[in-house]
């Protein structure tokens, strides 16, 4: 990322660029930021886009071919194509197009053994863009809240990640409702967060999980009728209590490989701030339960599927299952 920063300020671009990852807000504010310095005053003229699937790749080869008009460079953008999971021939084609066309590619995955993922790399500029570490993700809500003249305490963004989650197009929308309900005040406290700021369901998931291995199940079943009030289906709860389970598990594993926090955050895809608390969790766990919890949650979505039990009730018997199995 401070390549590209480079680039676009000093206007020296790469042939093509491939932004990819699970972080949207850093795709998307790249992307932008990348355009305007491409194109300039150039406006839609130069500017070509393609997205989906579908995508017809002599349409796109055309748009790349086609000279800019009254300015420096064209500007080709192709989002979400899958064309770096799949076979086509446009890597190949990369090299014939115009210098003066710049070529962006936004992806969520790819393949880095695919043709074209090799040409862009050889070509022009490749950035995964994924969650920032947790020093960095302070320094940018931080930063955030500045411009509207407004501190928080370091103690305090940590809550609000752990109750909102780590992805920055939620968390900005969190420290705009923030901004907006503080008013006049300066400093934003524990209890403002607390009272305006979403819960992630994946936040309630990882204190229910904390419930059953103290014993909680009381607070555990608590927990589970408040995600229900806020119209969760049981089903996508099974799928996150028994999805937890199996980072759980992996945790397990990793810490038997020495594994360090970043590479474990990669292979889990989870922030890898989070990584200690999931190792620290998985401590309450034997293999063997986690392993036997993961197997329960399969029977019972099964049973689900089958028309053999109501969704509501499974959750519940999961829960008060792992109580009588410790």
């Amino acid at each position: 990322m401070h390549r590209i920063k480079e680039h676009i300020k000093t206007r020296r671009f790469s042939r093509c660029y491939l932004f990819y990852g699970e972080e949207d807000y850093l795709k998307n504010l790249y992307k932008e930021q990348l355009k305007s310095a491409v194109l300039g005053d150039g406006g839609t003229m130069n500017f070509s886009y393609f997205e989906g699937k579908t995508i017809s790749i002599p349409q796109l080869a055309d748009a790349a071919q086609t000279l800019p008009f009254f300015s420096d460079f064209r500007f080709v953008l192709v989002e979400n194509s899958g064309l770096f999971k799949s076979q086509s021939n446009l890597g190949d084609l990369l090299s014939s197009f115009p210098d003066s066309t710049i070529l962006l590619f936004v992806e969520k995955e790819i393949d880095k053994r695919n043709r074209l993922y090799k040409a862009v790399s050889s070509l022009g500029t490749v950035c995964e863009m994924n969650g920032m570490e947790e020093k960095n993700l302070k320094l940018w809500a931080a930063s955030l809240l500045a411009k509207e003249h407004k501190k928080i305490r370091e103690s305090d963004l940590s809550y609000l990640f752990e109750k909102s989650g780590t992805d920055m197009e939620l968390l900005s929308k969190e420290l705009e409702k923030l901004i907006s309900y503080t008013g006049e005040r300066d400093v934003v406290e524990r209890e403002d967060i607390d009272k305006i700021c979403t819960t992630q369901v994946s936040s309630r998931i990882f204190v229910m999980i904390d419930d059953l291995a103290s014993g909680n199940i009381k607070n555990a079943l608590h927990l589970y009728k408040d995600l229900l009030s806020s119209r969760e289906k049981p089903l996508s709860i099974l799928f996150l209590i028994s999805r937890h389970f199996n980072i759980l598990l992996q945790m397990k594993e990793a810490e038997r490989l020495r594994m360090d926090d970043k590479s474990v955050a990669a292979a889990l895809k989870i922030p890898p701030f989070s990584v200690r608390k999931y190792k620290s969790q998985a401590r309450n766990f034997t293999e063997t339960q986690l392993k036997r919890l993961l197997e329960t949650c399969l029977a019972l979505e099964t049973d689900i599927k089958s028309g053999n039990l109501e969704e509501q009730l499974a959750v519940e018997l999961l829960l008060t299952y792992y109580v009588s199995h410790a």
